[in-house]
């Protein structure tokens, strides 16, 4: 049930009620005016009672009515009037508010079916996102595993390096005694051959003293053959 059927609804009854409980006045009755502009109770208490009193004796009972200004009555009934309608306005504006917020609330209850549709996909796209992130994490713990067995073979792999440094240093040492071994050598050999030198120039000169002593003795051999 929306607000405008529980309005008309409630002027319905409203109306029934009042008709039910419609009080019969004479015809110069005239209702008294409170402070306010409104129509005073008492007033109103009082010619039902009248009315029943004269059911009851069957006689007509004549009642006496206050003279009252009848301007400073409407000025009042118009007053009332005017409150009165400020007061409708008022609930009027309440119910137009009431029936926005009613219409907004339907309309988001009818995109709430849409919204569910899509919900699927979204549960879809949010796990094939999570599939992806599982996969990379699989992917990163593969990674992580390989670093560290790398990381467990570093100690060996430079146990054997320090081997490989240990050999070569050791096959430098005996090169470097076989280095020493061969300048030894060189430097014997050049000794020697400073020896042949100096001995080859031992015998160019005794060659050469032996040149000129034939030379001498065959000038000495000619002049005595020439006389």
């Amino acid at each position: 049930m929306d607000l405008k059927e529980f309005w008309a609804k409630t002027k319905s009854k409203t109306g029934n009620w009042l008709r039910a409980h419609k009080l019969f006045r004479a015809a110069d009755y005239q209702p008294q005016v409170d402070d306010q502009g409104l129509i005073s109770q008492d007033a109103e208490s009082a010619e039902p009672a009248a009315d029943d009193k004269d059911a009851q004796t069957n006689q007509v009972v004549v009642k006496t009515v206050q003279p009252v200004d009848k301007r400073e009555s409407l000025e009042r009934l118009q007053e009332g009037f005017h409150k009165l309608i400020e007061k409708l306005q008022g609930i009027n504006e309440h119910l137009n508010r009431q029936v926005t917020q009613h219409e907004d609330l339907m309309g988001r209850i009818e995109q709430l079916p849409k919204l569910l549709e899509s919900f699927p996909a979204v549960v879809e796209n949010q796990k094939q996102i999570t599939e992806q992130l599982l996969e990379q994490l699989k992917a990163s713990a593969t990674k992580s595993e390989q670093f560290i067995d790398a990381v467990a073979k570093i100690p060996t792999e430079t146990a054997k390096q320090t081997d490989a440094l240990v050999d070569i240093d050791h096959q430098l040492a005996a090169a470097a005694d076989t280095d020493v071994q061969m300048a030894e050598s060189f430097n014997k050999f050049n000794e020697i051959l400073d020896k042949l030198n100096r001995s080859a120039i031992g015998q160019t000169d005794s060659i050469m003293q032996m040149s000129r002593t034939f030379a001498t003795s065959d000038r000495y051999l000619k002049y005595i053959v020439s006389r």
